[in-house]
């Protein structure tokens, strides 16, 4: 790109503005890994195959942990790679949960009083566009948390009654609850730096199973569609690691081969990422006896036959078990990267700490290089967390409409057709990364939504901002008629035109995403209906 056809943002050269440029104008791959998990697959269209269309009771959160997943994965503060191949989250247990804590809890659209609502407490505190650096941070109860709880009491109350919250419950009573901060920093596009950080708020000392999980989405099983099959069945296995940590490979045929070295001789429970039939419908037999839910039979049920001996698998957690004292922090530390002889002499030397410090530096210079002068120190920080929300959000988006509505015997090409959800709208393969209006919430995207996510993303990532409103308007988006999807729960349903409010409003000389490759895309736009 010459210098002309540069955007204003170029000119402030930051290392986070050098790796967004190198993104962009090299195709060096620093967004491949970024926060791409959603925060629910369970309870969504694309998972949901009953006769009725009843999304929310056809796959449940009680599901979730032995079930496995057809379009997608979720997790606790995960990231992934762009495609979803491989995933990486943190997973808890206080010893008194009847689960482990893998995925964010709430209530389903007719369980709570004003409708579906997530009933957690987690914060996105910081984010870079190229997602170089960022932190998460979990706060969980010391007590069992209240799942019955929460479910019945918010259905006995009517709409015009205040919702019921988990604070409500008492369970962070006399602050019994860890911090869980969980932070991310690049040493490399795919040499990825894990954080832990675990503090106890409550007045004694509590213990706390830490489980930082990897795992494979499901794509080699017999009931997905052969053209979205894995060719070769991927693999995580126990290797022999650096002195004083535990290493897996992870290798998968699209990926090749990835590490995750875990700092201490801690133990990695083995399993696979698929359904237990047997604890989920009567009378059908697993294909492995080792599932889904595996991890979490072994430790909230110390069931040792739930997990691999043999330390291979396509899920697989390092089982930390710390005691912590009153007001106290525990530190955890993890690295996922190719593979090299440096990465396995020696994962977390010196080194680990000081691309850490760097990268919260580079952050810093980052967003002070694209905060207005005007904004003061307190509206600064609110700008940035709010910012980093939105990097945050993120996340990789999987459906392939010819495949799924034959699966629903919906496909109005093939024969057997009955008309159903989103029939006509067989031609749409998407698989991307998109910005979700909330990946609790709403973890499906929305034309409507996405146009005015695009105005505060052109503020730190102008190129992603761009990418998005164009991503509506491809041929596998985009209904033959012109109109664009709305949200999977009805493409057809009619939105505003305001992808053309938005596209306006990025190329107008004061927006920081004006270049010459924008301008040119807006005729593209111009012949479209939202």
């Amino acid at each position: 790109m010459k210098p002309s056809q540069k955007s204003p943002i170029d000119y402030a050269q930051t290392n986070e503005q050098i790796r967004l440029n190198d993104a962009r104008d090299t195709a060096v791959p620093w967004k491949k890994w970024g926060p791409y998990l959603s925060e629910r697959q369970w309870g969504t269209v694309r998972e949901d195959y009953s006769e009725g269309g009843d999304a929310w009771n056809f796959f449940t959160h009680d599901q979730a942990r032995s079930r496995a997943y057809r379009w997608g994965e979720d997790g606790l503060a995960g990231i992934s790679d762009d495609k979803q191949h491989l995933c990486f989250a943190l997973a808890l247990w206080n010893g008194k949960d009847p689960i482990l804590k893998e995925r964010l809890f709430g209530l389903t659209n007719s369980e709570g009083n004003h409708g579906e609502d997530v009933k957690e407490y987690y914060f996105y505190l910081d984010s870079t566009p190229t997602h170089s650096y960022m932190k998460h941070l979990y706060k969980y109860p010391q007590a069992a948390y209240p799942y019955a709880d929460l479910v019945e009491t918010n259905r006995r109350r009517s709409k015009d009654d205040m919702e019921y919250e988990l604070l409500d419950t008492g369970v962070f009573k006399e602050d019994r609850y860890f911090d869980v901060f969980v932070e991310y920093a690049k040493d490399g596009p795919e040499d990825i730096l894990i954080r832990i950080t675990a503090a106890n708020r409550g007045p004694e000392a509590a213990e706390l199973h830490i489980l930082p999980t990897l795992w494979f989405r499901n794509d080699w099983a017999s009931w997905i569609a052969e053209s979205n099959r894995a060719s070769k069945k991927p693999n995580l296995k126990q290797i022999e690691g650096a002195e004083g940590t535990s290493a897996i490979a992870a290798t998968h045929p699209l990926l090749g081969e990835l590490i995750l070295s875990c700092e201490s001789e801690v133990p990695l429970l083995f399993t696979e990422n698929e359904t237990n039939h047997e604890r989920l419908f009567s009378g059908q037999k697993n294909e492995s006896p080792y599932v889904k839910d595996g991890i979490n039979d072994c430790v909230v049920q110390s069931d040792q036959a739930a997990v691999n001996p043999g330390k291979q698998g396509t899920k697989v957690a390092a089982h930390y078990r710390v005691k912590i004292d009153a007001g106290q922090t525990k530190v955890i530390r993890l690295r996922l990267s190719k593979s090299s002889p440096d990465q396995k002499r020696e994962p977390f030397g010196k080194q680990f700490d000081e691309v850490f410090a760097n990268r919260i530096r580079e952050a810093d210079e980052f967003y002070k290089s694209v905060t207005p002068p005007s904004v003061n120190e307190d509206a600064a920080r609110v700008m940035r967390q709010a910012l980093a929300g939105m990097l945050w959000s993120k996340q990789f988006f999987f459906f392939d409409g010819d495949n799924w509505l034959d699966e629903h015997h919906s496909n109005p090409l093939h024969t057997g057709y009955r008309n159903s959800r989103n029939s006509e709208w067989f031609h749409m393969l998407n698989q991307d990364i998109i910005s979700m209006p909330d990946k609790w919430e709403y973890p499906w995207y929305a034309a409507w939504d996405l146009a005015f996510h695009t105005l505060p993303l052109a503020i730190v990532d102008p190129d992603f901002a761009k990418e998005q409103m164009e991503l509506m308007l491809r041929a596998v988006y985009l209904h033959p008629s012109g109109q664009m999807p709305a949200y999977d729960w009805n493409f057809s349903d009619v939105n505003p035109p305001v992808h053309a409010f938005a596209t306006y409003s990025c190329i107008r000389p004061s927006r920081p995403c004006t270049t010459r490759r924008t301008s040119i895309s807006l005729g593209r736009r111009s012949g479209s209906s939202c």
